[in-house]
Protein backbone atom coordinates (compact mmCIF):
# COMPACT_ATOMS: atom_id res chain seq x y z
CA UNK A 1 0.00 0.00 0.00
CA UNK A 2 1.76 3.47 -1.32
CA UNK A 3 -0.89 5.20 0.26
CA UNK A 4 -0.13 6.08 4.03
CA UNK A 5 -3.66 8.18 5.10
CA UNK A 6 -7.02 7.39 4.11
CA UNK A 7 -10.39 9.77 4.17
CA UNK A 8 -13.55 7.99 3.79
CA UNK A 9 -16.45 10.01 3.46
CA UNK A 10 -19.75 8.54 4.51
CA UNK A 11 -17.75 6.24 6.71
CA UNK A 12 -20.42 5.65 9.31
CA UNK A 13 -22.55 4.79 6.24
CA UNK A 14 -23.17 0.68 5.18
CA UNK A 15 -20.32 0.96 2.35
CA UNK A 16 -17.94 3.72 3.96
CA UNK A 17 -17.59 1.69 7.84
CA UNK A 18 -16.92 -1.94 5.36
CA UNK A 19 -14.79 0.02 3.59
CA UNK A 20 -13.09 1.44 6.65
CA UNK A 21 -12.73 -1.92 8.41
CA UNK A 22 -11.84 -3.54 5.59
CA UNK A 23 -9.15 -1.50 4.38
CA UNK A 24 -7.42 -0.94 8.19
CA UNK A 25 -7.51 -4.96 9.00
CA UNK A 26 -5.63 -5.45 6.01
CA UNK A 27 -3.43 -2.83 6.09
CA UNK A 28 -2.65 -2.15 9.95
CA UNK A 29 -0.30 0.47 9.22
CA UNK A 30 -2.83 2.76 7.18
CA UNK A 31 -4.37 5.45 8.74
CA UNK A 32 -8.11 5.67 8.39
CA UNK A 33 -10.04 8.59 8.85
CA UNK A 34 -14.01 8.02 8.70
CA UNK A 35 -15.86 11.59 8.13
CA UNK A 36 -19.84 11.42 8.51
CA UNK A 37 -22.92 13.65 9.55
CA UNK A 38 -24.52 10.78 11.34
CA UNK A 39 -27.88 12.07 9.33
CA UNK A 40 -28.92 8.58 8.62
CA UNK A 41 -30.47 6.30 11.70
CA UNK A 42 -28.66 3.53 11.91
CA UNK A 43 -25.15 4.53 11.21
CA UNK A 44 -24.40 5.48 14.73
CA UNK A 45 -24.68 2.13 15.56
CA UNK A 46 -21.10 1.47 13.25
CA UNK A 47 -19.42 3.99 15.70
CA UNK A 48 -18.88 0.76 18.34
CA UNK A 49 -17.34 -0.95 15.27
CA UNK A 50 -14.98 1.52 13.67
CA UNK A 51 -13.41 2.18 17.05
CA UNK A 52 -12.66 -1.49 17.57
CA UNK A 53 -10.94 -1.14 14.54
CA UNK A 54 -8.91 1.83 15.09
CA UNK A 55 -10.91 3.65 13.08
CA UNK A 56 -10.92 7.75 13.71
CA UNK A 57 -14.29 8.86 13.31
CA UNK A 58 -14.86 13.10 11.90
CA UNK A 59 -18.41 13.72 12.75
CA UNK A 60 -18.41 16.35 9.78
CA UNK A 61 -20.75 17.26 7.05
CA UNK A 62 -19.36 17.19 3.47
CA UNK A 63 -22.11 19.89 2.90
CA UNK A 64 -19.53 22.58 4.86
CA UNK A 65 -16.65 23.40 3.63
CA UNK A 66 -14.91 23.95 6.63
CA UNK A 67 -15.78 20.45 7.59
CA UNK A 68 -12.99 19.32 4.99
CA UNK A 69 -10.39 21.43 6.24
CA UNK A 70 -8.78 18.85 8.12
CA UNK A 71 -5.54 18.08 10.95
CA UNK A 72 -4.16 15.92 8.84
CA UNK A 73 -3.32 15.29 4.83
CA UNK A 74 -5.06 12.43 3.31
CA UNK A 75 -3.17 11.06 0.15
CA UNK A 76 -6.25 8.95 -0.86
CA UNK A 77 -10.11 9.47 -0.30
CA UNK A 78 -12.57 7.17 -1.03
CA UNK A 79 -16.25 9.21 -1.85
CA UNK A 80 -18.66 6.96 -0.30
CA UNK A 81 -21.01 10.10 1.08
CA UNK A 82 -24.26 10.53 -0.55
CA UNK A 83 -27.87 10.30 -0.01
CA UNK A 84 -28.75 6.99 -1.77
CA UNK A 85 -32.55 7.49 -1.79
CA UNK A 86 -33.94 8.28 -5.72
CA UNK A 87 -37.22 9.12 -4.06
CA UNK A 88 -35.54 12.13 -2.35
CA UNK A 89 -35.01 14.17 -5.24
CA UNK A 90 -39.07 14.34 -5.72
CA UNK A 91 -39.72 15.70 -2.02
CA UNK A 92 -36.60 17.59 -1.55
CA UNK A 93 -34.56 18.96 -5.01
CA UNK A 94 -32.30 21.54 -2.54
CA UNK A 95 -31.42 18.61 -0.42
CA UNK A 96 -30.22 16.14 -2.85
CA UNK A 97 -28.74 19.05 -4.67
CA UNK A 98 -26.57 20.40 -2.02
CA UNK A 99 -25.67 16.91 -0.47
CA UNK A 100 -25.04 14.65 -3.62
CA UNK A 101 -23.08 17.51 -6.24
CA UNK A 102 -22.21 20.54 -3.81
CA UNK A 103 -21.29 18.33 -1.12
CA UNK A 104 -18.59 16.44 -4.00
CA UNK A 105 -17.80 20.00 -5.29
CA UNK A 106 -16.62 20.26 -1.39
CA UNK A 107 -14.89 16.66 -1.71
CA UNK A 108 -13.12 17.82 -4.78
CA UNK A 109 -11.85 20.90 -3.22
CA UNK A 110 -10.54 19.41 -0.58
CA UNK A 111 -8.60 16.70 -2.75
CA UNK A 112 -7.04 19.73 -4.99
CA UNK A 113 -5.96 21.40 -1.58
CA UNK A 114 -4.35 18.40 -0.20
CA UNK A 115 -3.33 16.57 -3.06
CA UNK A 116 -5.36 13.92 -2.64
CA UNK A 117 -6.39 11.43 -5.16
CA UNK A 118 -10.14 9.87 -5.21
CA UNK A 119 -12.32 6.89 -6.15
CA UNK A 120 -15.64 7.88 -6.19
CA UNK A 121 -18.67 6.16 -5.75
CA UNK A 122 -21.38 6.65 -8.44
CA UNK A 123 -24.33 5.03 -9.28
CA UNK A 124 -26.02 2.94 -12.44
CA UNK A 125 -28.98 5.81 -11.97
CA UNK A 126 -26.45 8.08 -14.20
CA UNK A 127 -28.04 5.55 -16.88
CA UNK A 128 -31.54 7.41 -18.15
CA UNK A 129 -34.74 5.25 -16.82
CA UNK A 130 -36.86 5.87 -19.70
CA UNK A 131 -34.11 4.41 -22.16
CA UNK A 132 -33.37 1.27 -19.64
CA UNK A 133 -37.52 0.66 -19.84
CA UNK A 134 -36.96 1.00 -23.76
CA UNK A 135 -34.62 -2.29 -23.32
CA UNK A 136 -36.57 -5.67 -24.73
CA UNK A 137 -38.48 -7.65 -22.13
CA UNK A 138 -39.71 -10.99 -21.06
CA UNK A 139 -41.93 -12.12 -18.57
CA UNK A 140 -41.50 -15.40 -16.70
CA UNK A 141 -43.03 -17.20 -14.04
CA UNK A 142 -40.88 -15.25 -11.39
CA UNK A 143 -39.14 -12.23 -13.68
CA UNK A 144 -38.63 -9.86 -16.39
CA UNK A 145 -35.77 -10.84 -18.27
CA UNK A 146 -33.46 -9.17 -20.30
CA UNK A 147 -31.71 -10.69 -23.61
CA UNK A 148 -29.52 -8.01 -23.24
CA UNK A 149 -25.96 -9.04 -21.02
CA UNK A 150 -26.88 -5.89 -19.17
CA UNK A 151 -25.96 -1.97 -19.12
CA UNK A 152 -22.11 -1.26 -20.08
CA UNK A 153 -20.65 2.03 -20.22
CA UNK A 154 -21.47 2.71 -23.47
CA UNK A 155 -25.17 3.06 -22.63
CA UNK A 156 -26.82 6.14 -23.19
CA UNK A 157 -26.89 9.37 -20.68
CA UNK A 158 -29.04 11.17 -22.94
CA UNK A 159 -32.47 11.83 -21.25
CA UNK A 160 -34.30 11.67 -17.66
CA UNK A 161 -32.50 9.98 -14.46
CA UNK A 162 -34.02 11.53 -11.65
CA UNK A 163 -31.96 14.13 -9.65
CA UNK A 164 -30.12 11.73 -7.34
CA UNK A 165 -28.73 10.34 -11.01
CA UNK A 166 -28.37 13.49 -12.43
CA UNK A 167 -26.51 14.80 -9.59
CA UNK A 168 -24.01 12.05 -9.35
CA UNK A 169 -23.56 12.10 -13.16
CA UNK A 170 -22.74 16.00 -12.50
CA UNK A 171 -20.39 14.98 -9.75
CA UNK A 172 -18.40 12.57 -11.76
CA UNK A 173 -17.87 15.04 -14.71
CA UNK A 174 -16.53 17.22 -12.35
CA UNK A 175 -13.84 14.79 -11.00
CA UNK A 176 -12.49 14.29 -14.64
CA UNK A 177 -11.89 17.81 -14.73
CA UNK A 178 -10.35 18.21 -11.43
CA UNK A 179 -8.49 15.29 -11.94
CA UNK A 180 -7.13 16.86 -15.60
CA UNK A 181 -6.57 20.28 -13.98
CA UNK A 182 -5.39 19.73 -11.11
CA UNK A 183 -3.43 16.68 -11.03
CA UNK A 184 -5.55 14.19 -8.93
CA UNK A 185 -5.84 10.65 -9.90
CA UNK A 186 -9.22 9.60 -9.46
CA UNK A 187 -11.68 6.44 -10.49
CA UNK A 188 -15.85 6.27 -11.10
CA UNK A 189 -18.16 3.26 -9.88
CA UNK A 190 -21.14 2.97 -11.42
CA UNK A 191 -22.50 0.96 -8.60
CA UNK A 192 -25.65 -1.43 -9.41
CA UNK A 193 -27.36 -2.54 -5.42
CA UNK A 194 -24.81 -2.74 -3.23
CA UNK A 195 -25.89 -5.08 -0.14
CA UNK A 196 -24.72 -6.95 2.82
CA UNK A 197 -24.17 -6.73 6.72
CA UNK A 198 -24.33 -3.09 7.93
CA UNK A 199 -27.07 -1.65 5.56
CA UNK A 200 -29.96 -0.31 7.37
CA UNK A 201 -32.36 -1.04 4.15
CA UNK A 202 -35.25 1.46 3.35
CA UNK A 203 -38.42 1.14 0.86
CA UNK A 204 -36.59 3.56 -1.50
CA UNK A 205 -33.05 2.44 -1.63
CA UNK A 206 -31.13 -0.69 -0.01
CA UNK A 207 -33.72 -2.78 -1.18
CA UNK A 208 -32.49 -6.52 -0.64
CA UNK A 209 -31.85 -5.32 3.29
CA UNK A 210 -35.17 -4.12 3.67
CA UNK A 211 -36.87 -7.08 2.31
CA UNK A 212 -34.79 -9.33 4.56
CA UNK A 213 -35.56 -7.27 7.83
CA UNK A 214 -39.38 -7.27 7.02
CA UNK A 215 -39.26 -10.63 7.21
CA UNK A 216 -36.97 -11.02 10.21
CA UNK A 217 -39.13 -8.75 12.05
CA UNK A 218 -42.91 -9.81 10.34
CA UNK A 219 -44.06 -6.72 9.00
CA UNK A 220 -45.91 -6.18 5.81
CA UNK A 221 -44.42 -5.17 2.61
CA UNK A 222 -45.49 -4.76 -0.84
CA UNK A 223 -45.16 -5.09 -4.96
CA UNK A 224 -45.16 -1.38 -6.26
CA UNK A 225 -45.70 -0.81 -9.99
CA UNK A 226 -45.22 -2.89 -13.28
CA UNK A 227 -48.11 -5.02 -12.83
CA UNK A 228 -47.56 -5.18 -9.16
CA UNK A 229 -46.51 -8.85 -9.45
CA UNK A 230 -42.96 -8.28 -7.74
CA UNK A 231 -41.08 -9.42 -11.23
CA UNK A 232 -39.19 -6.15 -11.02
CA UNK A 233 -35.31 -7.39 -10.96
CA UNK A 234 -31.87 -5.95 -9.47
CA UNK A 235 -28.05 -7.41 -10.04
CA UNK A 236 -27.09 -7.20 -6.24
CA UNK A 237 -23.19 -7.45 -4.92
CA UNK A 238 -22.00 -8.14 -1.99
CA UNK A 239 -19.97 -5.27 0.01
CA UNK A 240 -17.00 -7.26 0.51
CA UNK A 241 -16.73 -8.13 -2.99
CA UNK A 242 -17.17 -4.24 -3.99
CA UNK A 243 -14.31 -3.60 -0.87
CA UNK A 244 -12.14 -6.28 -2.92
CA UNK A 245 -12.62 -4.69 -6.34
CA UNK A 246 -11.73 -0.90 -4.61
CA UNK A 247 -8.63 -2.45 -3.11
CA UNK A 248 -7.49 -3.51 -6.79
CA UNK A 249 -8.12 -0.14 -8.14
CA UNK A 250 -6.22 1.45 -5.66
CA UNK A 251 -2.95 -0.97 -6.07
CA UNK A 252 -3.60 0.10 -9.82
CA UNK A 253 -4.67 3.49 -9.72
CA UNK A 254 -1.93 4.76 -11.75
CA UNK A 255 -2.68 2.26 -14.59
CA UNK A 256 -6.57 3.11 -14.51
CA UNK A 257 -6.38 6.44 -13.83
CA UNK A 258 -10.08 8.32 -15.25
CA UNK A 259 -11.44 4.93 -16.10
CA UNK A 260 -15.61 4.51 -15.08
CA UNK A 261 -16.54 1.40 -14.79
CA UNK A 262 -19.98 -0.12 -14.04
CA UNK A 263 -19.96 -2.41 -11.25
CA UNK A 264 -22.80 -4.88 -9.85
CA UNK A 265 -23.60 -8.62 -9.44
CA UNK A 266 -24.49 -8.78 -12.88
CA UNK A 267 -27.13 -11.05 -14.47
CA UNK A 268 -25.61 -13.96 -12.21
CA UNK A 269 -26.17 -12.75 -9.14
CA UNK A 270 -29.57 -11.11 -9.63
CA UNK A 271 -33.27 -11.69 -8.48
CA UNK A 272 -36.68 -10.50 -8.64
CA UNK A 273 -38.70 -8.95 -5.65
CA UNK A 274 -41.10 -11.98 -6.03
CA UNK A 275 -37.89 -14.34 -5.73
CA UNK A 276 -36.13 -12.52 -2.86
CA UNK A 277 -39.24 -13.18 -1.36
CA UNK A 278 -39.31 -16.73 -1.51
CA UNK A 279 -35.62 -16.59 -0.17
CA UNK A 280 -36.45 -14.64 2.65
CA UNK A 281 -39.18 -16.55 3.37
CA UNK A 282 -36.88 -19.84 3.57
CA UNK A 283 -34.06 -18.30 5.42
CA UNK A 284 -36.28 -16.65 8.28
CA UNK A 285 -39.15 -18.91 8.63
CA UNK A 286 -40.85 -16.34 8.32
CA UNK A 287 -44.25 -15.09 6.45
CA UNK A 288 -45.31 -11.49 5.57
CA UNK A 289 -48.58 -10.01 4.12
CA UNK A 290 -47.85 -8.39 0.80
CA UNK A 291 -50.15 -5.73 -1.01
CA UNK A 292 -50.31 -4.71 -4.45
CA UNK A 293 -49.69 -0.96 -5.64
CA UNK A 294 -50.19 -0.95 -9.49
CA UNK A 295 -49.08 3.14 -10.18
CA UNK A 296 -45.00 3.05 -11.36
CA UNK A 297 -43.08 5.19 -8.68
CA UNK A 298 -41.54 7.76 -10.85
CA UNK A 299 -38.50 7.51 -12.52
CA UNK A 300 -38.35 3.45 -11.74
CA UNK A 301 -36.95 0.56 -13.59
CA UNK A 302 -38.16 -3.00 -14.56
CA UNK A 303 -35.08 -4.49 -14.94
CA UNK A 304 -31.37 -3.33 -14.26
CA UNK A 305 -28.64 -5.63 -14.82
CA UNK A 306 -24.80 -4.04 -14.65
CA UNK A 307 -22.42 -5.12 -17.07
CA UNK A 308 -18.97 -5.84 -15.30
CA UNK A 309 -16.73 -6.83 -18.80
CA UNK A 310 -14.36 -3.78 -18.43
CA UNK A 311 -13.86 -3.89 -14.80
CA UNK A 312 -12.93 -7.51 -15.37
CA UNK A 313 -11.15 -7.20 -18.43
CA UNK A 314 -8.43 -4.45 -16.84
CA UNK A 315 -8.58 -5.75 -13.46
CA UNK A 316 -9.62 -9.72 -13.64
CA UNK A 317 -12.20 -8.58 -10.95
CA UNK A 318 -15.51 -10.33 -10.69
CA UNK A 319 -17.82 -11.09 -7.95
CA UNK A 320 -17.71 -13.89 -5.77
CA UNK A 321 -20.94 -13.94 -3.28
CA UNK A 322 -23.95 -15.69 -4.79
CA UNK A 323 -27.47 -14.07 -3.85
CA UNK A 324 -28.00 -16.85 -1.24
CA UNK A 325 -25.01 -16.26 0.50
CA UNK A 326 -25.41 -12.46 0.89
CA UNK A 327 -29.14 -13.13 2.00
CA UNK A 328 -27.55 -15.23 4.12
CA UNK A 329 -25.05 -13.08 5.31
CA UNK A 330 -27.94 -10.28 5.57
CA UNK A 331 -29.74 -12.15 8.26
CA UNK A 332 -27.04 -13.69 10.21
CA UNK A 333 -26.30 -10.06 10.46
CA UNK A 334 -29.55 -9.25 11.44
CA UNK A 335 -29.98 -11.92 14.00
CA UNK A 336 -26.54 -10.78 15.71
CA UNK A 337 -27.65 -6.99 16.01
CA UNK A 338 -31.40 -7.76 16.83
CA UNK A 339 -31.42 -5.18 19.89
CA UNK A 340 -30.38 -2.36 18.27
CA UNK A 341 -32.27 -3.02 14.39
CA UNK A 342 -35.60 -3.57 16.28
CA UNK A 343 -35.51 0.20 17.87
CA UNK A 344 -34.58 1.48 14.11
Amino acid sequence: MRYKTLLITGGAGFIGSNLAVYFKRKYSQLKVIALDNLIRRGSELNLPRLKENGIRFIRGDIRRPKDLVLDFKPDLMIESSAEPSVMAGYSDPKYIIDTNLMGTVNCLEACRRYKTDIIFLSTSRVYPYQEINKVKRTETVSRFEWRLRGIDEAFTINGPKTLYGATKLSSEMLLREYAEDFGIKGVINRCGVIAGPWQFGKVDQGVFTYWMLAHYFKRPLKYIGFGAKGKQVRDLLHVDDLCNLIDLQVKSLNKINGSVYNVGGSRASSLSLLETTELCRKITGNKVSIGRELKNRPGDIAVYLSDNTKVNKDLKWQPKQPVKSILGDIFRWIRSQEKGLRKL
